[in-house]
């Protein structure tokens, strides 16, 4: 069967689940906590990237996914420094990279950034700035340029919901092509309250899984 092989995913709430992301990071799925269940999925096989791994022998060495975080340094003022950037720059400095194989980066996130209203900017290939990092489309760039860097063998597979402002998608498409990436732009995710249901999580899986 083919695979995915080690598997590093960089996300927000789409790809939490409670007790299967790093120690103190906020989750969504089983539920929020102190909050009922908004969502028909209740068990971590119902996910995406656990029914991925799964049903194509991969394995995930790290799910580094904080819900309600942004790509972007524009954050949500309850969940300061948890922006996909920072947080790769921290694997980074760790050594995550030197430490691990990985064959596949999902990127999955810009829906916070949308919600929030975070700035989008223009797109930049170089000369990024800390400014230039707190707007969506050249963080989004600085990621994948610092990951590309760090874990120059990984194939990177961003991932762009289909509810989020369209001069984001459109950017982020933008971006993939210029990194010439595999990615996929959904058109359509079944949700509840904002976030993929069973139906939903089904339905990232199977479009991820027809890339091999």
């Amino acid at each position: 069967m083919k695979s995915f092989g080690n598997v590093l995913i960089i996300g927000d709430s789409y790809s939490t689940f409670k007790g299967f992301n790093p120690d103190g990071y906020a989750y969504w799925y089983p539920q929020c906590e102190s909050k009922p269940p908004k969502t028909d999925v209740e068990k971590v096989s119902e996910t995406w990237w656990h029914q991925l791994i799964s049903e194509t022998e991969s394995n995930l060495i790290l799910n580094e996914s904080y819900s309600g975080s942004t790509v972007c340094s524009t954050e949500r003022e309850s969940i300061p420094g948890t922006h996909f950037n920072l947080r790769a720059d921290r694997m980074i400095s760790n050594g995550f990279f030197k430490k691990n194989r990985i064959d596949t980066i999902f990127i999955f996130g810009g829906t916070n950034d949308s919600w929030i209203d975070s700035p989008i900017g223009d797109i930049k290939y170089d000369q990024i700035t800390e400014d230039d990092i707190k707007m969506i489309l050249p963080a989004f760039s600085a990621l994948i340029s610092k990951l590309k860097a760090a874990s120059p063998n990984s194939r990177i597979i961003p991932l762009i919901n289909c509810d989020i402002k369209n001069a984001v998608a459109d950017g982020f498409e933008e971006i993939c092509r210029h990194y010439e990436l595999t990615y996929i732009k959904f058109e359509t995710i079944d949700k509840l309250f904002g976030h993929p249901n069973r139906k939903g999580m089904k339905q990232i899986k199977d479009a991820v899984k027809n890339i091999l």
